[in-house]
């Protein structure tokens, strides 16, 4: 298998032939390439990648029909979203995938499927926060938390998905004041990572952080982030009438898409179970597949019930999250 990390500017080689399969990757080339080995062991189909941490639209836009790129692989619902209503995948009928994938985390139409879900969650310090302090994402706004709370930037895809989830639950009016609140209660201007909030708990900047689940793996897997991790808890909130908020990294094959049954055979394997499994284990994160075991770090964290909310609902309220995160300028 050829693994190709490449920056945006370079113009791919036209080694690559028919018959293997070209992928445009958001996620890195070491998160992907379990999967793709398995495929290529069990097929003999080659998988071609290239690695995009931006511009991943745009260059399927420019390239327009020539484009090369069979599938692209990327995070967030927002993202997945953003390739259908820009016209550069195409719909994809599969009863395998289908029938492994429920139906809130795929598109409708067949343009995107996700692959694994990330819950939106709480770290917060084991020290200084006690069991049942947050309940829900509307106790963020309780003034107890004031001068309390960290995150990264409220524009960031990932924090839009969850004001967009808030919206859906509560409407534009009441999703404002609750980030007019959360605001009044952060001790710091959002800025970083998931990962730098976590190290700003364990300074004492703070005592509560949103991130993402899988976050908690990676820092336990890194020597210098370790003592971050263990320094926090992570805990499941949900929405009041609803359940914890979740997002997912997913597939879509573009419009173009040179080899189209071989790229089919792939999407189809990596909803399989197995794949799903794989995937999950080497991402820290929740897979979808139906009967699917999680990995034994990930189960250590503990159930949650995921929100209803269709994803492709929360998708088609981000501009509305924008429009609240800028009117509140959430992140001065």
């Amino acid at each position: 298998m050829r693994i190709i990390s490449l920056t945006l500017a370079t113009v791919l080689s036209a080694s690559w032939a028919l018959a293997d399969v070209n992928v445009y990757s958001y996620r890195q080339p070491e998160l992907v390439a379990p999967m793709f080995d398995a495929f290529t062991q069990a097929t003999d189909i080659k998988v071609n990648v290239v690695f995009l941490n931006k511009g991943l639209l745009e260059r399927l836009q420019a390239e327009g029909d020539r484009s090369p790129a069979d599938l692209v692989m990327t995070t967030d619902i927002s993202r997945l979203n953003g390739l259908a209503a820009a016209g550069v995948t195409q719909p994809v009928v599969s009863d395998a995938i289908n029938g492994a994938i429920p139906a809130e985390y795929r598109d409708p139409e067949g343009n995107w499927f996700g692959l694994t879900s990330r819950a939106r969650v709480v770290y917060a310090a084991k020290d200084r926060v006690t069991d049942g302090e947050v309940v829900s994402y509307e106790d963020l706004a309780d003034p107890k938390w004031q001068g309390r709370i960290c995150t990264r930037p409220g524009t960031h895809s990932y924090n839009l998905a969850l004001v967009s989830g808030m919206i859906a639950k509560h409407g534009a009016e009441q999703a404002k004041q609750w980030l007019e609140a959360v605001k009044g209660n952060l001790a710091r201007k959002p800025q970083g990572n998931d990962r730098a909030q976590v190290k700003a708990i364990w300074s004492g900047e703070c005592d509560i952080s949103l991130g993402n689940t899988y976050y908690m793996g990676l820092m336990l897997d890194d020597a210098e982030q370790t003592e971050w991790a263990n320094s926090v808890r992570i805990v499941f909130p949900s929405f009041e009438g609803g359940g914890t908020h979740v997002n997912l990294s997913g597939m879509a094959m573009t419009k173009a898409a040179p080899n189209k049954e071989e790229a089919l055979q792939l999407m189809e394997f990596l909803a399989s179970p197995d794949a799903q499994e794989l995937y999950a284990q080497v991402n820290y994160e929740y897979p979808l597949a139906q009967g699917t075991q999680l990995s034994e770090r990930v189960a250590g964290w503990g159930g949650f019930e995921a929100d209803d909310t269709p994803l492709a609902e929360i998708a088609k309220l981000r501009a509305e999250a924008l429009r609240l995160v800028e009117e509140v300028n959430f992140d001065e």
